[in-house]
């Protein structure tokens, strides 16, 4: 239990500064996965109109040309609905991302108007030996309970007859 307590303070926890770079990179990402759907969503609405509809079903041959146009129809909504819904959750990302950004990089900012403690930061390795201490005090005091008590036993003699 003490060396998992100990291995797991010693992991450094991310700066805010590192912090505002990855939630950088994550918006820079959202944007991209934005414009690639936005510019799959004006060709869905492109293909929507009747006169792109009825050139892409040119080469079918049908009985039922309204039939093969209607569905058509339908499924470039169904995809254009969904593109939209996508649209609209990484839009909510992207302002969530722009926020977090702007609070690690004010965070950022008072860490590094902040004047160096030196205390502070000794103190985490303080802590380490503080409780690495502890536990060698504790077995060494075990241990020694252990000896007081076999030295302080009585021992049974045989006398023999």
């Amino acid at each position: 239990m003490l060396l998992f307590s100990v291995n797991g303070y010693a992991q450094q926890p991310e700066s805010a500064a590192e912090t505002a770079e990855r939630l950088k990179l994550q918006l820079l990402d959202v944007q991209a996965q934005e414009e690639a759907l936005r510019a799959r969503a004006l060709q869905l609405d492109e293909s929507l109109k009747p006169e792109n509809i009825e050139r892409s079903l040119a080469g079918i041959g049908s009985t039922r040309p309204e039939e093969l146009r209607e569905s058509r129809r339908r499924q470039l909504t169904i995809e254009r609905d969904g593109v939209q819904a996508q649209l609209k959750t990484l839009e909510t990302s992207r302002q969530r991302l722009e926020a977090a950004v702007a609070n690690a990089e004010a965070l950022a900012y008072q860490q590094s108007a902040r004047p160096i403690n030196m205390a502070a930061t000794s103190s985490r390795r303080g802590y380490q030996l503080l409780v690495l201490g502890g536990g060698l005090a504790t077995l060494a005091l075990g241990g020694g309970a252990l000896f007081y008590r076999r030295k302080t036993r009585p021992r049974i003699t045989r006398i023999d007859n």
